[in-house]
């Protein structure tokens, strides 16, 4: 199961491939991306606060198409009623929730909410303060393959942007553009 460093990876390349702002460009739209591509995972701080049990409401409602619809859409509204917030739209709020989701449901084994309410699936187990602070604090080898694939599908996309846009820089220091021009 993807722990936060790979879901902020995958969040990371979500951005990258489907707006045209740099994930890197801004702290506070690195932080919002952060924040949102992990909001899903807030039903275990429920589960410790209430249960002291991180499992106990982990992968019901908060990882259903429902949810990411709606924190979604009050996610890219937040910037309206706080200024100080980067303004993202609610495809992109939308996505990056949406991102956290599809990764649980295909890179673990215990399957998500996706259809929440119509269908429930919660997490086995028993997961206290000390084994969610470890799980967070040591990550696993799978967060590691996350994040160096989605470091290779930001390069690509980026790659791909300058192509298109002609932005691309040889050692040279002219433009593609430029080449061709002294080249006639």
């Amino acid at each position: 199961m993807p722990l936060p460093l790979g879901h902020i990876a995958i969040g990371l390349a979500t951005h990258e491939v489907g707006t045209t702002r740099s994930a890197f460009s801004r702290w506070k739209l690195f932080a919002a991306i952060v924040v949102l591509s992990n909001l899903p995972d807030i039903d275990v701080i429920f589960g410790l606060l209430f249960h002291w049990n991180g499992s106990a409401f982990h992968r019901g409602p908060t990882h259903s198409l429902l949810f990411a619809l709606a924190f979604g859409f009050l996610a890219s509204r937040a910037a309206t009623i706080w200024d100080r917030l980067p303004r993202l739209g609610f495809w992109t709020c939308f996505s990056l929730i949406l991102s956290h989701v599809a990764a649980d449901a295909l890179l673990s084994t215990s399957a998500v909410s996706f259809f929440w309410p119509l269908e429930t699936n919660w997490s086995a187990g028993h997961s206290g303060w000390g084994d969610v602070i470890g799980m967070v604090l040591k990550g696993d080898a799978q967060d590691a393959w996350i994040s160096i694939g989605a470091a290779a599908v930001i390069i690509i996309q980026r790659a791909a942007r300058a192509l298109k846009t002609g932005r691309l820089i040889p050692s040279g220091g002219k433009s593609a553009r430029g080449l061709e021009q002294s080249s006639k």
